[in-house]
C-alpha cells in the first residue's frame, strides 16, 4: 500500500484494488484477503470457507469506531450512527431506531440536528456504500479517492491489512478433485459456493485425473457461466437472471496429485 502511494506521486498512477493471496509453505496454505474477493476449499464435496468479504456491512463497527475517534474524517457531512433509513427534517424530536459502534442490535434515540447528516454506511447487501462512494472497505491504493463533489478522503477508512486463514494440508488425504478456488467478486455476485462446487465436480469428472488442463477448464467454465450469454436484454445466465457485470478472475488450484486416489 505504501508502494502504491509512492508510485502515485512518482509515476502519476492513481486507483486501487482488492487483494487475495494464497501462499503454500511447509505443508500449509496461508490465504490472505483484503477486499471482497473470496476463497473456498472444496474437499470431497465439502465446502470450506477460506476468507470473508470486507464490506461496509461486515465492517460496520470498525468504521463507526474510527469515525467516533476521529470525527474530523467525516467532514461535517456524515454521521457515524446508522439508521434503518434516511431521516427527514420533519422527524426532529421524534424517536427512531439506531445503532452505534458498540451495538449489534438496535435501540431508540431522539432525533437531533446532527442525525440529519448522511450516514457513514448506507444501503444493504451489494448496494451498501461507505460515505455513499465505495462498497468495499479493505484493499490497496485509492489514496486519491474522495466523496463526490467534496474534499473528504475515503482512504482513512480503507484498511490494507488482510485477514489470514491457515489450512494444514498434512491433516487430510487429498484426491485430485480437491481444490482451492480463488475468485473476484464478479464470480461470487452471481454464483454461490454450492454452485461453484457443482461446476468443479461436473468439469473435473469429465477429464482424466492426470490431465493437467482439467483445472484450467474449471476456471474457464466458472468465468463463462458467471458472465452469461449476451442477449437483447444484456448478459444473461442460464436461469435468465443478469450475468455478472463486474470483472471475473478465477484460479483453481489442486490440493492433491493423481497418485492421491485411495
Amino acid at each position: 500500500d505504501d508502494q502504491i502511494e509512492r508510485e502515485r506521486a512518482s509515476q502519476h498512477l492513481a486507483g486501487g484494488c482488492c487483494a487475495l493471496a494464497a501462499i503454500y509453505l511447509m505443508g500449509k496454505f496461508y490465504v490472505a484477503n483484503a477486499g471482497d474477493s473470496r476463497a473456498i476449499i472444496i474437499r470431497n464435496g465439502e465446502i470450506i470457507p477460506m476468507s470473508r468479504e470486507f464490506t461496509p456491512e461486515t465492517e460496520r463497527q470498525r468504521l463507526q469506531f474510527l469515525a467516533l475517534l476521529r470525527p474530523e474524517l467525516l467532514g461535517k457531512e456524515f454521521t457515524h450512527l446508522e439508521f434503518p433509513r434516511r431521516i427527514q427534517p420533519k422527524e426532529l424530536g421524534k424517536k427512531m431506531l439506531y445503532r452505534d459502534q458498540n451495538m449489534n442490535g438496535w435501540a431508540y434515540k431522539k432525533i437531533e440536528e446532527e442525525d440529519l447528516k448522511f450516514p457513514l454506511i448506507f444501503g444493504e447487501g451489494k448496494k451498501a456504500r461507505m460515505m455513499a462512494t465505495i462498497g468495499v472497505t479493505r484493499g490497496l491504493g485509492d489514496h486519491d479517492l474522495k466523496v463526490f463533489s467534496s474534499n473528504i478522503h475515503i482512504k482513512p477508512f480503507l484498511s490494507c491489512f488482510p485477514e489470514v486463514r491457515v489450512y494444514d494440508l498434512t491433516q487430510y488425504e487429498h484426491c485430485p478433485d480437491d481444490v482451492l478456488v480463488l475468485g473476484t467478486d464478479g464470480l461470487w455476485d452471481v454464483t454461490s459456493d454450492k454452485e461453484v462446487a457443482g461446476v468443479v465436480m461436473e468439469v473435473l469428472t469429465s477429464y482424466e485425473p492426470n490431465d493437467p488442463c482439467r483445472y484450467t477448464m474449471v476456471a474457464q467454465e466458472l468465468v463463462v457461466r458467471s458472465r452469461g450469454v449476451l442477449k437483447e436484454r444484456g448478459w444473461r445466465l442460464a436461469n435468465d437472471k443478469l450475468g455478472s457485470g463486474d470483472d471475473i478472475s478465477v484460479f483453481v488450484i489442486p490440493l492433491g496429485g493423481p497418485g492421491n486416489y485411495t
